[in-house]
């Protein structure tokens, strides 16, 4: 029986309705954090990376990606593809917790948020804070606000899916996903909501200056991304 989140991630799941699902989900965030790579010599890290099956595109303007994922199964998979690109490296959160100060000029965290309570959120912002190199980025995607619901996630993956060319697959995802462990999961331990106003008060009590882009790092334009830098 799946738990908690960690061994929900470290399962077969059916976030993804198909292939062409993963590939269009994955290779969107690459090329948008790709963007956000302020030059050829950064060390970038992923925080919570998924599968992130195209993190050669981040790489590929980049001189170093530490893809970490608290996942056992996604860091095996993600470090059997990447095993010829010296530019990619797979850690666990506890390798990361173990980095010298200042490590990275950009740090992302795309869909974590949700799944983490207030300590742990805590936590990271100090984590991040310590491995953040001076001038460098920290980039926290996809926060729900708490008017945000399920509603909206169904409609953005429509949209997702039209525009892509799987929405009779996402159709019958949507199916499997309603009796899934994810929704039970998501019932259960429910996710973390925040305003616009709550998270940029988070951040600032970490130590951060910041500001709400004006699009989400995913998908749904219903949920936040936020930039913030070194106070």
């Amino acid at each position: 029986m799946v738990a908690d989140w960690k061994s929900f991630w470290n399962t077969a799941h059916s976030i993804y309705v198909n292939d062409r699902h993963k590939d269009v989900h994955y290779r969107t965030i690459a090329e948008q954090i790709a963007e956000f790579v302020p030059g050829p010599t950064a060390r970038v890290l992923d925080y919570g990376c998924g599968e992130a099956v195209h993190a050669d595109l981040v790489a590929a303007v980049a001189a170093e990606v530490v893809q970490c994922d608290s996942a056992d199964t996604v860091r095996a998979a993600l470090a059997q593809r990447f095993a010829g690109n010296p530019r990619i490296k797979v850690l666990s959160p506890s390798d990361v917790e173990g980095l010298p100060d200042k490590s990275f000029d950009l740090i992302v965290a795309n869909s974590v948020v949700q799944y983490l309570t207030t300590p742990e959120l805590e936590q990271m912002l100090a984590l991040w804070r310590r491995l953040l190199a001076p001038g460098g980025t920290l980039i926290v995607a996809d926060i729900i606000p708490p008017d945000v619901g399920k509603l909206s996630d169904v409609l953005a993956l429509f949209r997702l899916a039209a525009q892509h060319g799987f929405l009779l697959a996402a159709l019958g995802g949507l199916a499997r996903t309603a009796v899934s462990p994810y929704r039970k999961l998501r019932s259960t331990l429910g996710i973390a909501q925040y305003t616009e106003a709550d998270f940029m008060a988070k951040l600032t009590a970490a130590g951060y200056t910041a500001e709400r882009l004006q699009r989400n790092l995913e998908h749904n334009p219903a949920r936040m991304t936020f930039r913030a830098r070194l106070a």
